[in-house]
């Protein structure tokens, strides 16, 4: 099991429901739609992947290791490269 204090590594997410949390806003659907694209690719090559949804502007994303049912080291992997990704893209605007 992961330890809670991981959260202090992982700006802005949360746990919910024994999941890895984070609600991602963006200017519009094209952007929103365009940090998904990206992150699945980095999903792709990790063979690990999200649970996600996507409104409008916004992206929830929820990680969980579905075979171990529990938070792991793969789903803190992913959850900072995507935090990455979205300092990447604020950087640009």
């Amino acid at each position: 099991m992961i330890d809670p204090d991981i959260l202090e590594q992982l700006p802005n997410w949360s746990i919910v429901n024994q999941k890895l949390t984070r609600k991602f806003v963006f200017k519009d659907f094209v952007q929103a739609f365009d940090f998904m694209k990206k992150i699945a690719i980095i999903a792709e090559k990790m063979d690990h992947h999200p649970e996600w949804s996507n409104s409008y502007n916004t992206v929830n994303v929820e990680l969980i290791t579905h075979t171990q049912g529990c938070i792991t080291q793969l789903d803190i992997e992913l959850a900072t490269q995507i935090n990455n990704h979205f300092k990447k893209h604020l950087a640009k605007e």
